[in-house]
């Protein structure tokens, strides 16, 4: 399986790109960050959503099945996770994008588009910090395929 993480916003150097790095580099998996940012500001709230879609929607590989990182999603344990990737293996599937958008969240559009909805929980995290969970949670789903005892219940 190969991933994508699709990421309103530019990386900074700091400790969060650096877990995300720790994490990226763990995984047997290839994990592409593909970041995305308007070049100008775009009001209001609703027209700048509909954008950063547009730029999500045009950067997602082609055939990939699409995970939403947003707060209305499915709470899913990571071995539960870890089903949803062998299922769409077992699908055929080659390749799963997860996207994290603005500020202001994903537009509805990137949201129907969505095969999940996953939620991290209610917490709003920084979006630097939601990337290091995204690999995270990927790099567990591997282990726990994979029978490996880094998670464990």
């Amino acid at each position: 399986m190969q991933f994508s993480l699709i990421a309103v916003g530019r990386a900074r150097k700091g400790p969060e790109k650096a877990l995300y790095d720790h994490y990226r580099t763990r995984l047997r998996w290839p994990l592409d960050l593909i970041e995305v940012d308007l070049r100008k500001a775009i009001e209001p709230m609703e027209k700048r959503r509909e954008a950063e879609a547009a730029l999500i929607l045009d950067a997602l590989p082609q055939g990939a099945v699409l995970v939403a990182l947003d707060e209305r999603g499915k709470q899913l344990g990571s071995r539960d996770f870890a089903g949803k990737i062998n299922e769409w293996q077992d699908q055929g599937e080659r390749h799963t994008a997860l996207v994290i958008g603005g500020a202001d969240g994903l537009d509805q559009s990137v949201r129907d588009r969505a095969r999940l909805l996953l939620s991290y929980g209610k917490a709003t995290c920084p979006h630097m910090l939601v990337r290091a969970m995204a690999a995270e949670q990927i790099y567990r789903a591997q282990t726990i395929l994979d029978g490996h005892p880094y998670h464990r219940d």
